[in-house]
């Protein structure tokens, strides 16, 4: 066939194939043209799952009559102009496509008012015919109706799901831009029942409501909210405590300069700051958002713009994985009124400083000197360690006083809210864990020299990272020079992971280097280690524990990181209130 220039209709349909992949793609490029355009209010109607109908009202802007023809236009776009302007992008959308794409596959219909216009003006597209603009009634704002998406392409209309299914999707899209934009109402209807209707949080106890709507009541009684920044660059969110994790990561929202994503780095870099407290293959739920300066991303990576480019992968990698890992690290320590802690296992927990309650404890001796070897906990414990403390003493710390234990596994304590339940090994795995950690920290990690180095041969791109990133590998221990195009000497290991297959471990580290990543390999593995050692440590069960003892336990919990969970990711406690009681026994009914 000869080359030649492609009908225009042909085009479009071209590129609708590419942004209209079913009706919420639909919804999403005209929700997201409303928000570019202010609005604050947006009304969504969909009919038959949205293959019959989908209606989007907005209050924005509108569009001059004079432009009508333009916004349905193929490259016609009010956001961009220079190419400093696609290389800073602040909008939703920029591409002009979404519109004249949809008009190509369905019968399209644009209304729209200016403020201090007379009246709206309207214009049809069928199928990529365009018609002319021509006088109509409605409030200041547009309204785009789409009927019979696809009716033009049956071959496309055939791949559709059942209605039940396309309404999932539709809803799924608009509870993803409610979650970026806080400011603005949204309401869906289906078929003429309301599906759904979000009013504009503007504090953050309207936001927490609105992420409860969208993600779950169970959620937020499970969420801590959390902010930090640094460089440019912040983050902040709610973070699902690690008992509320999921078989599936369908509680996962990403959010980059109010912009939905499905970001690999992103995901990858919270998994791992919820490494330490994950049971087995259980995936976190989180609300995460990131907020840096529109020229350090690319957008334009993408035709539906839900992948995203970082031109700092590698930074914004880092500091996402050391938020999420230190909000998760927050000791009870800094809860500021456990009785506002929810009846649930570690929930709310503030930043507020409290009491110290440590004081009046003596050191439990986790872990020797040497973190090869360990010293049971209570054979080490002081006597000298206070009792309960009566009212007059201050406020019941986080974890209360213990009162029992039970099944040789159960310390049983009364805190604030009312009764304690902690696994013991749990907690005391956790507390030797952390405390392995600090020691390995505090003397740095030492490197064990190999007694006959290792050569390997690898690709150039590897040996490459090898001798740039010599110095970082070097800083937790592990030794790797280059000794020729693609081939590279292992001279050292950590030395707590003396024993360990040396060669799976240095390919994993370069093949993780590949892909911006690397360090974190060793870090994995010897914490590994280190949980082991901890696991063994622990206190085992039936073992009978004095009161002293028992509340030397709690006080320790108290002051180590991530103490909701052991090393597995199993929950170490959990709060039963006293109104949980009372309903229990069917006081006050």
């Amino acid at each position: 066939m000869p080359i030649r220039t492609l009908p225009s209709q042909l085009i479009d349909q071209i590129a609708a194939g590419e942004v209209v992949e079913r009706p919420a793609s639909v919804v999403k490029e005209l929700v997201e043209n409303s928000l570019d355009a202010g609005a604050r209010a947006i009304a969504v109607d969909v009919e038959g799952g949205g293959a019959s109908l989908i209606r989007i009202a907005d209050d924005g802007v509108g569009v001059p009559p004079e432009e009508l023809p333009l916004a349905l236009s193929r490259h016609a776009t009010s956001k961009i102009a220079t190419l400093d302007d696609l290389e800073s992008l602040t909008s939703m959308g920029f591409r002009g496509e979404a519109l004249p794409s949809i008009g190509s596959v369905a019968r399209l219909t644009m209304t729209s008012r200016t403020r201090g216009s007379e009246h709206a003006w309207q214009i049809a597209c069928t199928g990529g015919e365009l018609g002319t603009a021509r006088p109509a009634a409605r409030p200041a704002g547009t309204t785009v109706e789409v009927r019979d998406l696809f009716f033009n392409t049956p071959a496309r209309r055939k791949f559709q799901r059942s209605e039940k299914t396309e309404l999932a999707h539709v809803d799924s899209v608009l509870r993803n831009l409610a979650l970026a934009r806080f400011d603005v109402e949204f309401r869906l209807t289906s078929n003429g029942r309301v599906v759904f209707e979000l009013a504009g949080a503007p504090d953050r106890a309207a936001q927490e409501a609105r992420v409860a709507e969208v993600c779950g009541a169970e959620f937020m009684e499970h969420a801590r909210w959390f902010s930090r920044a640094i460089e440019g660059v912040a983050v902040s969110g709610w973070l699902a405590a690690p008992a509320f994790s999921r078989s599936q990561a369908d509680l996962q929202f990403t959010f980059v300069n109010g912009r939905f994503v499905r970001d690999k780095l992103l995901r990858h870099a919270a998994r791992l700051g919820y490494q330490d407290v994950l049971f087995q293959a259980r995936q976190p739920a989180y609300v995460l958002y990131v907020e840096l300066d529109p020229r350090r991303i690319d957008v334009n990576a993408h035709p539906a713009k839900l992948e995203i480019r970082f031109r700092d992968s590698r930074l914004v990698h880092d500091f996402v994985f050391r938020s999420v890992e230190a909000a998760l690290a927050a000791t009870l320590d800094n809860a500021a009124d456990v009785g506002a802690v929810a009846p649930v296992h570690g929930a709310q927990l503030s930043t507020t400083a409290a009491p110290v309650y440590a004081a009046r404890q003596s050191s439990l001796g986790l872990v020797a000197a040497n973190v090869h070897d360990y010293v049971p906990l209570f054979e080490r414990l002081h006597a000298r360690v206070a009792t309960a403390p009566t009212a007059a003493d201050g406020a019941v710390p986080p974890l209360g006083y213990a009162v029992a234990q039970i099944g040789g596994i159960y310390v049983l304590a009364e805190n604030a809210a009312g009764l304690i339940i902690v696994d013991m090994h749990a907690a005391h795995e956790r507390i030797s864990y952390e405390r392995l950690k600090l020691a390995v920290a505090e003397r740095r990690v030492s490197a064990q020299p190999l007694l006959v180095p290792l050569t390997l041969e690898v690709t150039t791109q590897e040996a490459d990272h090898v001798e740039e990133l010599g110095a970082e590998l070097a800083a937790v221990g592990l030794t790797i020079v280059r000794r020729g195009p693609r081939i590279v000497a292992v001279l050292a290991v950590p030395a707590l992971l003396e024993g360990t297959a040396v060669e799976p471990l240095v390919r994993d580290v370069l093949s993780d280097l590949a892909s911006g990543l690397g360090v974190e390999r060793v870090e994995a593995v010897t914490n590994e280690m280190l949980a082991t050692i901890a696991c063994h440590a622990a206190v085992r069960a039936n073992r009978r524990l004095t009161l002293d003892e028992m509340n030397a336990l709690l006080r320790e919990m108290e002051r180590t990181e991530r103490s909701e969970a052991c090393n597995h990711g199993r929950p170490t406690w959990t709060q039963v209130t006293l109104e949980e009681l009372d309903r229990l026994f069917l006081r006050g009914q």
